[in-house]
Parts: structure tokens; C-alpha cells; sequence
């Protein structure tokens, strides 16, 4: 069994994203759920207080966003069309539209009483509400700002329409999956299958798309606590970048920080960075020496 820990929650879409996309890697994993809002005690532990979710974690070796879990799940089975940096300029166009802007104007076209109705039954009615102020104050810190009401909704009909032309063969860009599939999956989930809009019925296409996608599932899921997981930590060490560091802050303690929103930053001392990756060395007493890894793009990273 691989040794994939992800840390989750059931209607985060970005969770959603990488569970089918473990589904379609054949995966077995090891999953703990969190709380849908910090304080998480774990996280803070392994990733520093990075508040996005999911973060993956592999023996000592941590992933934050799911670019870097992404590749990670392709180191471990050879998918590399799930390599966003590997992909043709269309496709790396498309994923950083879709997976930022449509993604932001999903949730925002989601967002409304049938969805409240449904976090309240899923947590309660006070984490409800505690949930929402998270959110807005989220956003309000956010360097992207999402589209409103009627606007967030137009932008994700024209984005089904965009992709209704596109599905000439069974997947966006060919007759087989790759990353803008699962990019352009989640935020639709979240809309037609989390909150329930009808959308879906004016482009037959994408409903049929949308079906392939649902049918990878999510692998062979196993529950742990954060406990274990945090004890696979302690009992690994991290694994040494693949090449050299030429970076210039190599060495150095910086702090690595999401770009758009979520911005909390990471400080560790950089082992590795390239255009492409950014690790992190961190140390907590619970776990020992830590390696967090983050995608370049998307983050930024200034020295202390």
C-alpha cells in the first residue's frame, strides 16, 4: 500500500478534484478528515499554517495545493499527464483559468440556502455560521476578487458552453484524461452534484463528461487518525530533492505564501527551488524533520 496520507473534507472541492483523480490512478490511500476551517491542530503541525485543503503527506514529505499533491500522485504511478507543467500551453492555460476564476465563480453560483441547509446538516448549525464568517474574511484578505450573483453564474454557463464545444472526443483534450479534466471536474461538482443546480441538462456533452469523470471514483480510501499520521511522519525521514538547488535563497529561511487568497504564510528554510517547485525544511517536536513542498506558480517567497 502506498503510503499517501490526504487530508480532507467531504464537500471541499478541491478535495473532490484529488480524490477522482486518485480514483483514476487506481490508488490506495490513507485518509483523515478534518475540520472544514482552521484551528487544525495537525496541519499546523506538518504544514506550518497553511490553510488551504487538501494537504497530502507522503512518509515525512508534505504537499500543499493541489498542483503538488498532483504530481506526487504522478511520481507514484507514471501519470504524468496529471503534471500540469508537463502539459501544452492550451491545456496550462486553461487549468490556471479554471482552477482560479471558474473555480471562485462555481462557489459563489453554488452559494445559496439549499447549500447553507446542507453544510448545517452536515456539521451544525453553529460551525455553519462560523464556517461563513471564515469565508468572507477570507475573501476579503484575497488578492483575487470573485464575480457576484448573476455575474458568477453567466461565467460558469459560458465556461459548460466553452467546454460543450471542446468535448469532441470523450475528455477536453483528447480520448483520455489529463490534469484540466480534474481542473474543470471539481468546481462543476460542487455546483450540480453539492448544491444542485439543473445546469447540466442543456449540455449533453458535458453531463456525459461529467459521468466518465464520476465514474473513476476516489481508489481505495482507508481511515486513519491524525495521530497515525502524524506518527508515519516521525518514523520517516524526508526524501532529498532529485537535483540540485539553484536557487538563490538556497540555504536560507523564507517565507512561502499562496498568491490570490488563503495568503497565511510557511516559513522553513529552503532546500530546493526551481520554476517549477519550492521545499521547505520545518521541524516540529511530534514529527521530527518535515520536507513541505508547494508549486512555484501561485506562491510567492521573500527571505526573513
Amino acid at each position: 500500500m502506498h503510503e499517501l496520507v490526504l487530508y480532507h473534507y467531504a464537500m471541499s472541492p478541491f478535495s473532490e478534484k484529488i480524490r477522482v483523480m486518485l480514483g483514476y490512478a487506481g490508488l490506495d490511500w490513507q485518509s483523515v478528515t478534518v475540520r472544514e476551517m482552521p484551528p487544525r491542530p495537525t496541519l499546523e503541525a506538518i504544514a506550518g499554517g497553511y490553510r488551504k485543503i487538501p494537504v497530502a503527506q507522503n512518509g515525512a514529505d508534505i504537499f500543499c495545493d493541489s498542483r503538488s499533491i498532483a504530481a506526487e500522485i504522478a511520481r507514484l504511478t507514471g501519470r504524468n499527464e496529471l503534471i500540469l507543467e508537463q502539459q501544452s500551453a492550451d491545456i496550462q492555460g486553461f487549468v490556471r483559468e479554471t482552477d482560479l476564476e471558474l473555480f471562485l465563480a462555481c462557489v459563489i453560483a453554488a452559494s445559496d440556502g439549499r447549500m447553507l441547509k446542507k453544510l448545517i446538516k452536515e456539521t451544525s448549525l453553529l460551525n455553519a455560521f462560523r464556517f461563513l464568517k471564515d469565508r468572507i474574511n477570507m475573501g476579503r484578505k484575497a488578492r483575487v476578487k470573485a464575480a457576484r450573483g448573476p455575474e458568477a453564474k453567466a461565467l460558469v454557463l459560458a465556461h459548460m458552453a466553452n467546454m460543450e464545444s471542446m468535448l469532441e472526443q470523450d475528455f477536453l483534450f483528447g480520448d483520455s484524461p489529463c490534469i484540466a479534466d480534474f481542473s474543470a471536474y471539481h468546481g462543476l461538482w460542487f455546483v450540480c452534484d453539492l448544491a444542485g443546480k439543473p445546469w447540466l441538462r442543456d449540455y449533453p456533452r458535458v453531463r456525459g463528461w461529467m459521468a466518465r469523470m464520476r465514474a473513476f471514483g476516489h481508489g481505495r480510501p482507508s481511515d486513519i487518525t491524525e495521530d497515525q499520521a502524524l506518527d508515519i511522519a516521525r518514523n520517516r525521514a524526508p526524501r532529498g530533492p532529485d537535483k540540485d538547488s539553484q536557487h538563490p535563497l538556497t540555504g536560507q529561511t523564507v517565507v512561502v505564501k499562496p498568491d490570490d487568497y488563503g495568503r497565511e504564510p510557511v516559513q522553513g528554510v529552503l532546500v530546493f527551488g526551481d520554476d517549477d517547485t519550492i521545499v521547505l525544511e520545518r521541524e516540529h517536536p511530534r514529527t521530527g524533520l518535515l520536507h513541505v513542498h508547494f508549486p512555484a506558480q501561485g506562491f510567492t517567497m521573500s527571505p526573513v
